[in-house]
């Protein structure tokens, strides 16, 4: 996927559900939050706004640390 950056929340706390969240922008866009959804067996997305930026310490995240059903969603998600 051209131009895609996958996060991670450093101020996120170890261990809670908040901490399986990712974060992604692609070429300069919206940073969108995914997050799994257990009742919908799915992950879902929102679009971040400014204030919830300032909150987060986003930091890159290796690419085999996404999980396979959200890559499959980014592809969905961004369309080429």
């Amino acid at each position: 996927m051209h131009g895609l950056q996958v996060y991670k929340d450093l101020n996120a706390p170890i261990g809670a559900a908040i901490d399986q969240n990712f974060y992604s922008r692609r070429a300069g866009g919206p940073y969108y939050r995914w997050r799994y959804e257990k009742v919908r067996s799915r992950w879902q997305w929102s679009r971040l706004e400014a204030h919830e930026l300032e909150k987060t310490e986003l930091v890159p995240t290796h690419w085999n640390a996404v999980p396979a059903e959200l890559k499959v969603r980014f592809d969905e998600h961004y369309q080429e």
